[in-house]
């Protein structure tokens, strides 16, 4: 067991934040990246929550080469944590595509609890390299899932989703925030490339029986039909009884609501309340969602980062304006201190009526993309993963029931 210590302690009228690095590690060749979160209720100590802790390797040599699945938790709320372990059922495997035998791997996966089915569902997609673990496009791409035993400690063999239709060929929900509704369905937003075009995103349906995870419809297409590769992964929340979305796109992230979670209104860019441009590009963001207010989390240009790839550090939260939909900028506050690596490929989690965590991992690549960072840096990154510990002054509401007691 990892003993991680709590430090930086900051505070806001709603909140106070603390910040603990259950682990890291970066030998120059591999970093862990991807780190999320979900919990199973009842399974830690004394009645609390078990929280389990997804995160995949990455090969700092290349471009998005992620090799194994590792799986950790932590069953007494953060103060101890289990040493990391590779899943042997979400390694990758060999299909033969098009004639020629090639590696196939299990990425940017986010575990959340399934209050229906009383099961911590993970999902993501799947990565096809080239025989020498190159990423290639066009290439197949599939919205994949797995179940996490708590009995055993361990996840399932990972298994794919069927969408309908030759549009979904390169399809998946990697790195995307779902929403599950109180009857057991799951909003699950997914962003898709039909042949000759760029990236768009619709929220699909799906049902979950404990053991499959099935497509039963999908909502409008959102897309933006311009010199960049589209919208990619979107986040879904609902607040104060509407559904909000937030995309990431080359230039700007962008933000969507709707009344159903499926139907969503024309796209609009993310903007502070002076109206000047929130400064978050080509990097997703992610919702912090409690009863009282609505927050968003997400990277910016203009904090002093430009030797930050993409400037994706430090890690900032703020409220966010239901109406105006936009983001109150008197409320940014650093979640997690830049220290030389980027961020941006990150995880929020429900972790009680009184807590949310957004994890996060230092992923060790900068200017130019595949630059590798050394391991003695003078900024300090070393492959830290960080879990942000918000810590409510007033219960969240939007923590259900179903997840508060255990079975």
């Amino acid at each position: 067991m990892r003993t991680a210590e709590e430090k930086n302690e900051s505070r806001s009228d709603a909140y106070a934040l603390t910040r603990h690095s259950p682990t890291k590690f970066y030998d120059g060749k591999t970093c862990w990246v991807h780190p999320r979160a979900g919990i199973v209720p009842g399974a830690g100590k004394d009645g609390v929550p078990r929280v389990v802790m997804t995160m995949n390797t990455l090969d700092v040599s290349g471009s998005d080469v992620f090799k194994a699945v590792l799986s950790m938790h932590t069953d007494d709320l953060g103060k101890t944590w289990t040493e990391p372990k590779p899943q042997a059922s979400l390694a990758p495997i060999t299909e033969n595509i098009d004639g020629e035998d090639r590696p196939v791997a299990l990425s940017d996966c986010w575990p959340t609890w399934h209050a229906a089915s009383k099961t911590l569902l993970g999902t993501g997609h799947d990565v096809v390299y080239t025989k020498n673990w190159k990423v290639q496009s066009p290439r197949p791409r599939s919205t994949t899932y797995s179940i996490y035993d708590p009995a055993i400690d361990s996840w399932s063999k990972w298994q794919r989703m069927k969408l309908p239709g030759d549009q979904f060929a390169d399809a998946g929900p990697g790195c995307v925030q779902r929403y599950d509704k109180e009857d057991g369905s799951i909003l699950l937003p997914i962003y898709f490339r039909p042949a000759g075009k760029n990236s768009r995103v619709i929220v699909t349906c799906c049902r979950f029986d404990g053991k499959e995870l099935a497509y039963q419809e999908h909502g409008n297409e959102l897309s933006i039909d311009d010199a960049t590769r589209g919208l990619h992964e979107p986040s879904l929340t609902r607040f104060q009884g509407e559904y909000f979305l937030t995309l990431r796109n080359d230039k700007l992230g962008f933000v969507s609501r709707s009344r159903d979670g499926l139907q969503f209104s024309p796209i609009q860019p993310w903007k502070f309340d002076d109206g000047t441009d929130l400064g978050n590009y080509n990097t997703q963001q992610h919702w912090v969602t409690h009863s009282d207010a609505l927050y968003l989390v997400y990277t910016r240009k203009g904090a002093n980062n430009d030797h930050v790839f993409r400037h994706r550090a430090p890690l900032f939260m703020a409220q966010v304006d239901p109406k105006t939909l936009r983001v109150i900028r008197a409320t940014e506050q650093i979640l997690i201190p830049e220290r030389g690596a980027r961020y941006g490929n990150f995880g929020v989690t429900q972790v009680s009526p009184h807590e949310t965590w957004v994890t996060e991992s230092e992923w060790m690549q900068t200017w130019p993309p595949n630059t590798i960072i050394p391991v003695d840096n003078k900024y300090g990154a070393n492959g830290s993963v960080w879990v942000a510990r918000i810590r409510w002054s007033k219960e969240n509401k939007n923590f259900t029931n179903s997840e508060r007691r255990p079975l």
